[in-house]
């Protein structure tokens, strides 16, 4: 629902605010608090909470899931350089070795 969420308040311009007050409140993602969290970053409630009550977006997040699932992505954060996989949080090397590789083939 978080997902759909974040798409709902994109409708209104604020995905980054509605998304950072997400992840402080990770703990908090229900549809009642992702009602509480549009309002105190500004959102129109009563578009919002339609949005999210009718989950205007659900086909996209589900079609995003079937993508990374399709992908071979199980988990995140994930990464592709061209068309290879990082999986997890990574370090620097691990991204360098992969994109240094990758320049040397062209």
């Amino acid at each position: 629902m978080a997902a759909e969420a974040g798409q709902c308040a994109n409708e209104q311009g604020k995905f980054w605010p509605f998304h950072d007050r997400l992840f402080a409140n990770q703990q908090r993602l229900s549809v009642p608090d992702l009602k509480e969290h549009a309002i105190a970053v500004g959102l129109d409630a009563a578009r919002f909470n339609a949005c999210v009550d009718s989950h205007k977006y659900a086909a996209v997040v589900d079609a995003d899931i079937r993508m990374g699932n399709d992908a071979g992505v199980n988990g995140t954060p994930a990464f592709f350089i061209n068309g290879r996989m990082i999986s997890g949080a990574q370090p620097f090397d691990v991204f360098k070795k992969i994109i240094d590789e990758e320049l040397s083939r062209k």
